[in-house]
């Protein structure tokens, strides 16, 4: 549906990615709220420890593209639920050492088996090709945003 200025909103790519993300991530979202009143920056976090190991805040934002001030209250909220563990640098004040604490750990292996198993339902319908095309257009479009020119500058 274009507009009288012949922008169509519906099929304009950042829309639609916005819109499968949201409808895609609403259940699992259900899952994560109501078993451990986790917020999507906690899981997050929670994700990229039990992922990665041991790693700093920053280290975090960076890969999980979040800013700063929501790994911080993610952090704490998980440190007041003792699902993290926090231990300040040797070398540098400002820097502390997150790690997952046993119940931590159990959360995200309970939340990563729920979703496997919701992305294998989620993909259900498409061909393994289809499957690897989508998730190799979704991870280049992921890193294009460092690398494409402001268009209103061109």
């Amino acid at each position: 549906m274009k507009t009288p200025e012949g922008f169509d909103l519906l099929g304009f790519l950042p829309y639609l990615l916005n819109q499968a993300a949201e409808e895609s991530s609403l259940t699992f979202q259900r899952v994560y709220k109501d078993r451990y009143g986790l917020l999507r920056t906690e899981w997050r976090v929670l994700f990229h420890l039990g992922m990665f190991g041991e790693m700093t805040a920053t280290e975090i934002g960076t890969k999980a593209k979040i800013h700063k001030t929501k790994i911080s209250r993610a952090v704490y909220r998980l440190g007041q639920r003792r699902y993290v563990k926090r231990v300040p640098s040797d070398t540098d004040r400002r820097v502390e050492w997150l790690t997952l604490t046993a119940s931590g750990d159990a959360v995200y292996r309970d939340l990563r088996d729920y979703a496997q198993k919701y992305e294998a339902k989620l993909l259900d319908g498409f061909t393994e090709e289809e499957t690897v095309q989508l998730k190799r257009v979704l991870t280049r479009l992921g890193g294009v945003s460092d690398s494409v020119e402001n268009p209103a500058e061109t």
